[in-house]
Protein backbone atom coordinates (compact mmCIF):
# COMPACT_ATOMS: atom_id res chain seq x y z
CA UNK A 1 0.00 0.00 0.00
CA UNK A 2 3.20 2.39 1.09
CA UNK A 3 4.61 1.68 -2.27
CA UNK A 4 1.03 2.08 -4.23
CA UNK A 5 0.92 5.97 -2.34
CA UNK A 6 4.26 6.72 -3.04
CA UNK A 7 3.47 5.89 -7.17
CA UNK A 8 0.33 7.63 -7.13
CA UNK A 9 2.35 11.00 -5.52
CA UNK A 10 5.14 10.54 -7.88
CA UNK A 11 2.23 10.57 -11.19
CA UNK A 12 0.29 12.72 -9.65
CA UNK A 13 2.95 15.60 -8.49
CA UNK A 14 4.70 15.21 -12.34
CA UNK A 15 1.56 16.61 -13.83
CA UNK A 16 2.48 20.31 -12.60
CA UNK A 17 3.20 22.27 -15.31
CA UNK A 18 7.47 23.01 -14.83
CA UNK A 19 8.95 26.40 -14.65
CA UNK A 20 10.10 26.81 -18.42
CA UNK A 21 7.57 28.25 -20.95
CA UNK A 22 7.82 28.98 -24.75
CA UNK A 23 7.64 32.29 -26.05
CA UNK A 24 6.46 32.12 -29.92
CA UNK A 25 7.51 35.35 -31.18
CA UNK A 26 11.09 35.17 -30.27
CA UNK A 27 12.58 35.24 -33.75
CA UNK A 28 16.01 33.20 -32.92
CA UNK A 29 17.53 36.17 -31.24
CA UNK A 30 18.39 33.80 -27.94
CA UNK A 31 22.10 32.67 -27.63
CA UNK A 32 21.29 29.41 -28.11
CA UNK A 33 18.90 29.73 -30.92
CA UNK A 34 16.04 27.88 -29.12
CA UNK A 35 12.08 29.42 -28.12
CA UNK A 36 12.24 28.80 -24.50
CA UNK A 37 13.94 31.68 -21.92
CA UNK A 38 15.16 29.50 -19.23
CA UNK A 39 18.37 30.28 -19.45
CA UNK A 40 17.74 33.81 -19.92
CA UNK A 41 15.83 34.01 -16.81
CA UNK A 42 18.90 32.88 -14.91
CA UNK A 43 21.19 35.56 -16.43
CA UNK A 44 18.45 38.46 -15.42
CA UNK A 45 17.41 37.21 -11.95
CA UNK A 46 21.69 36.79 -11.55
CA UNK A 47 21.11 33.73 -9.61
CA UNK A 48 21.55 29.80 -10.77
CA UNK A 49 19.16 27.69 -8.15
CA UNK A 50 20.20 24.54 -7.76
CA UNK A 51 18.94 21.46 -5.69
CA UNK A 52 21.34 19.00 -4.16
CA UNK A 53 22.08 16.25 -1.58
CA UNK A 54 24.39 17.08 1.65
CA UNK A 55 26.85 14.18 2.12
CA UNK A 56 30.20 13.40 2.01
CA UNK A 57 30.36 13.77 -2.25
CA UNK A 58 27.88 16.33 -3.46
CA UNK A 59 27.96 19.30 -0.72
CA UNK A 60 29.31 19.87 2.72
CA UNK A 61 30.88 21.80 5.00
CA UNK A 62 34.66 21.82 4.91
CA UNK A 63 36.84 23.80 7.67
CA UNK A 64 33.21 26.02 7.46
CA UNK A 65 33.40 26.38 4.31
CA UNK A 66 31.34 24.58 1.70
CA UNK A 67 32.92 21.91 -0.68
CA UNK A 68 31.72 18.52 -3.00
CA UNK A 69 32.12 17.87 -6.11
CA UNK A 70 28.56 18.99 -7.51
CA UNK A 71 29.07 22.05 -5.08
CA UNK A 72 32.04 22.43 -7.03
CA UNK A 73 30.95 21.79 -10.32
CA UNK A 74 28.20 24.15 -10.01
CA UNK A 75 29.91 26.90 -8.74
CA UNK A 76 32.41 26.50 -11.71
CA UNK A 77 28.77 26.41 -14.09
CA UNK A 78 27.62 29.81 -12.21
CA UNK A 79 31.07 31.51 -12.66
CA UNK A 80 31.12 30.71 -15.87
CA UNK A 81 27.48 32.12 -17.08
CA UNK A 82 28.72 35.62 -14.56
CA UNK A 83 26.08 34.60 -11.91
CA UNK A 84 25.54 33.77 -8.20
CA UNK A 85 24.79 30.29 -6.72
CA UNK A 86 22.24 29.14 -4.43
CA UNK A 87 21.60 25.76 -2.88
CA UNK A 88 18.88 23.97 -2.25
CA UNK A 89 19.24 20.55 0.03
CA UNK A 90 17.10 17.79 0.14
CA UNK A 91 16.62 14.66 1.98
CA UNK A 92 15.22 12.88 -0.57
CA UNK A 93 14.82 12.47 -5.07
CA UNK A 94 10.77 13.38 -4.78
CA UNK A 95 11.56 16.59 -3.13
CA UNK A 96 14.26 17.22 -5.62
CA UNK A 97 11.86 17.14 -8.01
CA UNK A 98 9.27 18.39 -6.14
CA UNK A 99 11.63 21.89 -6.04
CA UNK A 100 12.17 21.60 -9.84
CA UNK A 101 8.88 21.64 -11.12
CA UNK A 102 7.55 24.14 -8.66
CA UNK A 103 10.37 26.25 -9.98
CA UNK A 104 12.07 26.93 -6.81
CA UNK A 105 15.13 25.58 -8.30
CA UNK A 106 16.16 25.30 -12.28
CA UNK A 107 18.89 21.90 -12.17
CA UNK A 108 18.95 19.30 -9.79
CA UNK A 109 22.62 18.58 -9.33
CA UNK A 110 22.40 14.94 -8.30
CA UNK A 111 23.89 12.20 -9.68
CA UNK A 112 20.95 11.00 -10.65
CA UNK A 113 20.46 7.76 -12.50
CA UNK A 114 19.11 7.93 -16.08
CA UNK A 115 15.94 5.84 -16.35
CA UNK A 116 13.20 5.54 -18.83
CA UNK A 117 10.30 5.86 -16.02
CA UNK A 118 12.48 9.36 -15.58
CA UNK A 119 12.95 10.57 -18.95
CA UNK A 120 8.96 11.19 -18.83
CA UNK A 121 9.40 13.66 -16.54
CA UNK A 122 12.52 15.41 -17.05
CA UNK A 123 15.48 16.34 -19.24
CA UNK A 124 18.51 15.17 -18.40
CA UNK A 125 22.05 16.90 -19.20
CA UNK A 126 25.19 15.56 -20.91
CA UNK A 127 26.14 12.61 -18.32
CA UNK A 128 28.49 13.05 -15.54
CA UNK A 129 29.65 9.26 -15.54
CA UNK A 130 28.31 5.67 -15.79
CA UNK A 131 27.74 3.94 -12.62
CA UNK A 132 26.02 0.65 -11.63
CA UNK A 133 24.15 -0.04 -8.33
CA UNK A 134 25.58 -2.41 -5.62
CA UNK A 135 25.12 -4.05 -2.61
CA UNK A 136 25.74 -2.63 0.61
CA UNK A 137 26.35 -4.98 3.17
CA UNK A 138 29.16 -6.08 6.30
CA UNK A 139 31.81 -8.32 5.39
CA UNK A 140 31.66 -11.79 6.58
CA UNK A 141 33.15 -11.94 10.20
CA UNK A 142 31.59 -8.61 11.26
CA UNK A 143 27.85 -9.06 11.22
CA UNK A 144 27.75 -10.52 14.77
CA UNK A 145 30.11 -8.02 16.10
CA UNK A 146 28.26 -4.73 14.26
CA UNK A 147 24.68 -6.20 14.42
CA UNK A 148 22.42 -5.07 17.26
CA UNK A 149 21.06 -8.36 18.05
CA UNK A 150 24.52 -10.20 17.83
CA UNK A 151 22.27 -12.49 14.92
CA UNK A 152 25.03 -12.67 11.65
CA UNK A 153 23.14 -11.56 8.73
CA UNK A 154 23.42 -13.55 5.90
CA UNK A 155 26.19 -12.78 3.56
CA UNK A 156 24.75 -12.17 -0.16
CA UNK A 157 27.21 -13.30 -3.05
CA UNK A 158 25.09 -13.07 -5.91
CA UNK A 159 21.65 -11.23 -6.66
CA UNK A 160 19.91 -14.71 -6.64
CA UNK A 161 20.61 -14.75 -2.52
CA UNK A 162 18.29 -11.57 -2.17
CA UNK A 163 15.39 -13.66 -2.40
CA UNK A 164 13.50 -13.12 1.16
CA UNK A 165 15.66 -10.04 2.69
CA UNK A 166 14.90 -6.96 3.92
CA UNK A 167 16.63 -4.14 1.75
CA UNK A 168 16.62 -0.18 2.85
CA UNK A 169 16.67 2.45 0.27
CA UNK A 170 16.63 5.69 0.00
CA UNK A 171 12.35 7.05 -0.51
CA UNK A 172 12.05 7.62 -4.76
CA UNK A 173 15.38 6.69 -5.53
CA UNK A 174 15.73 4.74 -8.58
CA UNK A 175 17.36 1.34 -6.63
CA UNK A 176 13.68 0.94 -5.34
CA UNK A 177 12.48 0.50 -8.85
CA UNK A 178 15.37 -1.76 -9.74
CA UNK A 179 15.33 -4.26 -6.80
CA UNK A 180 11.28 -4.37 -7.82
CA UNK A 181 12.34 -5.34 -11.26
CA UNK A 182 15.22 -7.91 -10.06
CA UNK A 183 13.00 -9.61 -8.00
CA UNK A 184 11.08 -10.71 -10.81
CA UNK A 185 14.62 -11.38 -13.05
CA UNK A 186 15.61 -13.85 -9.98
CA UNK A 187 12.08 -15.52 -9.26
CA UNK A 188 11.33 -14.28 -5.17
CA UNK A 189 9.98 -11.83 -3.21
CA UNK A 190 12.71 -8.72 -2.20
CA UNK A 191 11.10 -6.72 0.64
CA UNK A 192 11.63 -3.20 -0.26
CA UNK A 193 11.52 -0.43 2.19
CA UNK A 194 11.70 3.09 1.07
CA UNK A 195 13.18 4.79 3.50
CA UNK A 196 12.90 8.53 4.12
CA UNK A 197 16.91 8.82 4.86
CA UNK A 198 19.40 9.39 2.51
CA UNK A 199 21.91 7.08 0.80
CA UNK A 200 24.88 7.74 3.53
CA UNK A 201 22.48 7.55 6.45
CA UNK A 202 21.73 4.36 5.13
CA UNK A 203 25.09 3.58 5.00
CA UNK A 204 26.02 4.43 7.96
CA UNK A 205 23.20 2.08 9.72
CA UNK A 206 24.53 -0.56 7.51
CA UNK A 207 27.66 -0.04 9.07
CA UNK A 208 26.90 0.18 12.84
CA UNK A 209 24.14 -2.94 12.05
CA UNK A 210 21.06 -0.78 12.49
CA UNK A 211 20.01 -2.27 9.01
CA UNK A 212 21.77 -5.36 7.11
CA UNK A 213 21.53 -3.85 3.50
CA UNK A 214 21.22 -1.26 1.12
CA UNK A 215 22.08 -0.22 -2.45
CA UNK A 216 23.48 2.73 -4.18
CA UNK A 217 25.62 3.24 -6.82
CA UNK A 218 29.74 1.84 -7.02
CA UNK A 219 31.09 5.75 -6.52
CA UNK A 220 29.25 6.32 -3.89
CA UNK A 221 29.68 2.75 -2.25
CA UNK A 222 33.77 3.29 -3.13
CA UNK A 223 33.58 6.43 -1.48
CA UNK A 224 32.28 4.95 1.83
CA UNK A 225 34.04 2.09 1.99
CA UNK A 226 37.08 3.93 2.31
CA UNK A 227 35.14 5.33 5.07
CA UNK A 228 33.86 2.14 6.58
CA UNK A 229 36.20 -0.47 5.71
CA UNK A 230 34.55 -3.46 6.86
CA UNK A 231 31.67 -2.47 4.48
CA UNK A 232 31.71 -5.04 1.20
CA UNK A 233 30.03 -3.28 -2.16
CA UNK A 234 31.50 -6.11 -4.41
CA UNK A 235 27.24 -7.64 -5.49
CA UNK A 236 25.79 -5.45 -8.48
CA UNK A 237 22.56 -5.77 -8.56
CA UNK A 238 22.02 -3.50 -11.75
CA UNK A 239 23.71 -3.09 -15.37
CA UNK A 240 25.57 0.14 -15.97
CA UNK A 241 23.33 3.44 -16.46
CA UNK A 242 24.12 7.15 -16.96
CA UNK A 243 24.13 9.49 -14.38
CA UNK A 244 23.18 13.51 -15.03
CA UNK A 245 21.63 16.36 -13.97
CA UNK A 246 17.98 16.97 -14.38
CA UNK A 247 16.45 19.93 -15.91
CA UNK A 248 12.33 20.41 -16.14
CA UNK A 249 11.48 19.52 -19.39
CA UNK A 250 11.21 22.30 -21.99
CA UNK A 251 13.90 24.17 -20.53
CA UNK A 252 16.22 23.79 -24.23
CA UNK A 253 18.35 26.82 -24.03
CA UNK A 254 19.59 25.92 -19.93
CA UNK A 255 20.07 22.25 -21.14
CA UNK A 256 21.66 23.45 -24.14
CA UNK A 257 23.81 25.59 -21.92
CA UNK A 258 24.57 23.12 -19.42
CA UNK A 259 25.64 20.17 -21.72
CA UNK A 260 27.95 22.19 -23.78
CA UNK A 261 29.84 23.40 -20.30
CA UNK A 262 29.38 19.95 -18.93
CA UNK A 263 31.14 18.16 -21.77
CA UNK A 264 34.19 20.57 -21.90
CA UNK A 265 34.50 20.85 -18.10
CA UNK A 266 34.46 17.30 -17.40
CA UNK A 267 37.06 16.44 -20.36
CA UNK A 268 39.18 18.97 -19.00
CA UNK A 269 42.33 18.71 -16.88
CA UNK A 270 40.10 21.02 -14.20
CA UNK A 271 37.44 18.73 -14.61
CA UNK A 272 39.29 14.99 -14.01
CA UNK A 273 40.95 17.04 -11.15
CA UNK A 274 38.14 17.75 -9.29
CA UNK A 275 36.69 14.03 -10.18
CA UNK A 276 39.79 12.37 -8.44
CA UNK A 277 39.59 14.49 -5.62
CA UNK A 278 36.29 12.94 -4.45
CA UNK A 279 36.03 10.04 -6.03
CA UNK A 280 39.71 8.47 -6.12
CA UNK A 281 41.41 10.17 -3.48
CA UNK A 282 38.73 11.28 -0.79
CA UNK A 283 40.83 10.65 2.36
CA UNK A 284 42.09 14.36 2.71
CA UNK A 285 38.23 15.20 3.38
CA UNK A 286 36.82 12.33 4.51
CA UNK A 287 38.67 12.88 7.57
CA UNK A 288 37.81 15.95 7.96
CA UNK A 289 33.95 15.51 7.18
CA UNK A 290 33.00 13.13 10.07
CA UNK A 291 34.02 16.83 12.66
CA UNK A 292 31.00 18.51 10.05
CA UNK A 293 27.34 19.02 10.96
CA UNK A 294 25.85 16.69 8.85
CA UNK A 295 27.97 13.98 10.83
CA UNK A 296 27.36 15.00 14.55
CA UNK A 297 25.11 18.34 13.89
CA UNK A 298 27.91 20.79 15.31
CA UNK A 299 29.95 23.74 14.14
CA UNK A 300 31.79 24.21 17.22
CA UNK A 301 32.07 22.88 20.98
CA UNK A 302 30.10 26.01 22.14
CA UNK A 303 26.81 25.20 19.48
CA UNK A 304 24.33 24.63 22.21
CA UNK A 305 25.45 27.41 24.16
CA UNK A 306 25.26 29.42 21.53
CA UNK A 307 21.95 28.57 20.53
CA UNK A 308 20.99 29.62 24.14
CA UNK A 309 22.57 32.64 24.53
CA UNK A 310 21.72 34.10 20.77
CA UNK A 311 18.30 33.44 21.51
CA UNK A 312 18.60 36.05 24.46
CA UNK A 313 19.91 38.31 22.08
CA UNK A 314 17.69 38.17 19.06
CA UNK A 315 20.82 36.63 17.12
CA UNK A 316 20.37 33.38 14.68
CA UNK A 317 23.32 31.52 16.36
CA UNK A 318 23.94 29.73 13.17
CA UNK A 319 24.90 33.80 12.09
CA UNK A 320 27.15 34.29 14.95
CA UNK A 321 28.94 30.67 14.45
CA UNK A 322 29.87 31.94 11.15
CA UNK A 323 31.19 35.82 12.56
CA UNK A 324 33.18 33.76 15.02
CA UNK A 325 34.87 31.04 12.19
CA UNK A 326 35.81 34.21 10.40
CA UNK A 327 37.48 35.85 13.33
CA UNK A 328 39.04 32.77 15.04
CA UNK A 329 38.26 29.50 13.06
CA UNK A 330 36.86 28.79 16.61
CA UNK A 331 40.00 28.89 18.39
CA UNK A 332 39.77 30.43 21.86
CA UNK A 333 43.50 31.28 22.33
CA UNK A 334 43.53 32.56 18.94
CA UNK A 335 45.69 36.93 18.90
CA UNK A 336 45.84 38.42 15.35
CA UNK A 337 48.82 40.51 14.92
CA UNK A 338 47.07 43.74 15.65
CA UNK A 339 45.97 42.63 18.79
CA UNK A 340 42.66 41.41 18.56
CA UNK A 341 42.39 37.72 20.69
CA UNK A 342 39.87 35.23 21.47
CA UNK A 343 36.97 33.80 19.62
CA UNK A 344 35.47 36.73 19.03
CA UNK A 345 38.66 39.09 18.29
CA UNK A 346 38.45 41.55 20.48
CA UNK A 347 40.35 44.70 20.53
CA UNK A 348 41.81 45.10 24.15
CA UNK A 349 40.21 48.70 24.84
CA UNK A 350 37.16 46.74 23.61
CA UNK A 351 37.51 43.47 25.78
CA UNK A 352 38.01 46.21 28.91
CA UNK A 353 34.56 48.01 27.98
CA UNK A 354 33.14 44.40 28.05
CA UNK A 355 34.96 42.83 31.21
CA UNK A 356 37.06 39.90 29.71
CA UNK A 357 40.78 39.30 28.93
CA UNK A 358 43.13 36.88 27.76
CA UNK A 359 42.12 34.23 30.57
CA UNK A 360 38.34 34.68 30.12
CA UNK A 361 36.49 31.43 29.26
CA UNK A 362 35.27 30.66 25.88
CA UNK A 363 31.55 30.85 27.33
CA UNK A 364 32.36 34.67 28.36
CA UNK A 365 34.12 35.22 25.18
CA UNK A 366 30.80 34.67 23.36
CA UNK A 367 28.18 36.24 25.62
CA UNK A 368 30.67 39.50 25.58
CA UNK A 369 30.51 39.34 21.83
CA UNK A 370 26.68 39.06 21.54
CA UNK A 371 26.52 42.09 23.77
CA UNK A 372 28.67 43.73 21.41
CA UNK A 373 26.74 42.87 18.55
CA UNK A 374 23.30 44.01 20.39
CA UNK A 375 24.65 46.88 21.53
CA UNK A 376 25.92 47.62 17.88
CA UNK A 377 21.87 46.48 16.66
CA UNK A 378 20.89 48.92 19.01
CA UNK A 379 22.93 52.01 17.56
CA UNK A 380 21.77 51.41 13.99
CA UNK A 381 18.02 50.42 14.52
CA UNK A 382 16.68 53.90 14.88
CA UNK A 383 17.80 54.29 11.56
CA UNK A 384 17.22 50.71 9.26
CA UNK A 385 14.23 49.32 10.71
CA UNK A 386 14.53 45.95 8.03
CA UNK A 387 16.63 43.69 10.27
CA UNK A 388 18.00 41.34 7.79
CA UNK A 389 19.03 44.16 6.07
CA UNK A 390 20.59 45.85 9.40
CA UNK A 391 22.70 43.33 10.17
CA UNK A 392 25.33 44.00 7.20
CA UNK A 393 25.70 47.41 9.26
CA UNK A 394 25.89 45.66 12.25
CA UNK A 395 28.68 42.96 10.77
CA UNK A 396 30.71 45.96 9.01
CA UNK A 397 30.62 47.98 12.62
CA UNK A 398 31.96 45.34 14.36
CA UNK A 399 35.11 45.01 12.00
CA UNK A 400 35.53 48.15 11.71
CA UNK A 401 33.89 50.48 14.07
CA UNK A 402 30.51 52.04 13.88
CA UNK A 403 32.14 55.46 13.12
CA UNK A 404 33.75 54.24 9.70
CA UNK A 405 29.97 52.55 8.68
CA UNK A 406 28.45 56.09 9.62
CA UNK A 407 30.82 57.76 7.64
CA UNK A 408 30.05 55.45 4.39
CA UNK A 409 25.84 56.37 5.05
CA UNK A 410 26.71 59.93 5.10
CA UNK A 411 28.82 59.61 1.76
CA UNK A 412 25.91 57.57 0.64
CA UNK A 413 23.47 60.14 1.03
CA UNK A 414 25.54 62.74 -0.47
CA UNK A 415 26.20 60.85 -3.88
CA UNK A 416 22.37 60.38 -3.70
CA UNK A 417 22.29 56.34 -2.87
CA UNK A 418 19.99 55.06 -0.06
CA UNK A 419 22.31 54.93 3.51
CA UNK A 420 19.59 52.43 4.28
CA UNK A 421 20.54 50.05 2.26
CA UNK A 422 24.00 48.06 2.53
CA UNK A 423 24.04 46.13 -1.29
CA UNK A 424 24.85 48.51 -4.35
CA UNK A 425 24.57 51.34 -1.62
CA UNK A 426 26.51 52.42 1.31
CA UNK A 427 28.76 49.26 0.95
CA UNK A 428 30.15 50.58 -2.63
CA UNK A 429 31.19 53.96 -0.50
CA UNK A 430 32.70 51.37 2.38
CA UNK A 431 34.42 49.50 0.16
CA UNK A 432 36.21 52.77 -1.10
CA UNK A 433 37.13 54.18 2.41
CA UNK A 434 40.53 53.72 1.22
CA UNK A 435 40.04 56.10 -2.05
CA UNK A 436 41.33 59.79 -1.37
CA UNK A 437 38.46 60.68 -3.58
CA UNK A 438 35.80 59.86 -0.23
CA UNK A 439 38.19 59.29 2.97
CA UNK A 440 38.65 62.98 2.26
CA UNK A 441 35.31 64.24 1.18
CA UNK A 442 33.84 67.18 3.49
CA UNK A 443 31.04 64.62 4.67
CA UNK A 444 33.66 62.24 6.29
CA UNK A 445 34.40 62.78 10.15
CA UNK A 446 36.64 59.72 10.53
CA UNK A 447 39.16 59.76 7.60
CA UNK A 448 40.77 56.80 6.59
CA UNK A 449 39.84 52.92 6.39
CA UNK A 450 40.64 50.14 4.81
CA UNK A 451 36.92 49.03 3.41
CA UNK A 452 37.67 46.77 1.08
CA UNK A 453 38.33 44.20 4.40
CA UNK A 454 35.13 45.01 5.78
CA UNK A 455 33.75 44.69 2.61
CA UNK A 456 34.85 41.23 2.32
CA UNK A 457 34.08 40.51 5.62
CA UNK A 458 30.27 40.92 5.56
CA UNK A 459 29.92 39.32 2.31
CA UNK A 460 31.86 36.35 4.06
CA UNK A 461 30.08 35.96 6.84
CA UNK A 462 26.91 35.73 4.85
CA UNK A 463 27.85 33.84 2.83
CA UNK A 464 28.69 31.26 4.77
CA UNK A 465 25.93 31.14 6.76
CA UNK A 466 23.53 30.83 4.05
CA UNK A 467 25.39 27.23 3.81
CA UNK A 468 25.42 26.96 7.50
CA UNK A 469 20.98 27.70 7.10
CA UNK A 470 21.63 24.24 4.79
CA UNK A 471 23.42 21.90 7.01
CA UNK A 472 20.96 23.02 10.21
CA UNK A 473 17.74 24.04 10.72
Amino acid sequence: MKYLFGLFFFVLTAIIPPSCTFNHDIAGEDMFNVKDQSLNRILERGTLRASTFYNSIDYFIYRSEPAGYQYELLSSYARYLGVNLEIVTNQDVNSAFQDLWSGRVDVIAQGLSVTGNRKKHLDFTYPLAQTHQVLIQRKEGYSNKFSIDGVAADFINSPLDLAGKIIFVPQGSSAASRLRNLQDEIGGKIYVVEYPYDTESLISMVATGKIDYTVCDDKTASVNQKFYPHLDTSVPVSFSQNIAWAVNIGCESLKKSLDEWLEGYLNSANGRFVYNKYFIYPRSHLSEYSFTPSKNGKFSPWDDFLRSKSANYDFDWRLVASLIYEESQFQPDAISVKGAFGLMQFMPETAEKYKINFESSPEEQIEAGLKYLSELDRQFKKMIKNKEERIKFVLAAYNSGIAHVLDARRLAKKYDRNPNLWDDNVDYFMKNKSNPEYFTDSVVQHGYSNGVVSFNFVNDILNRYEHYKNVIE
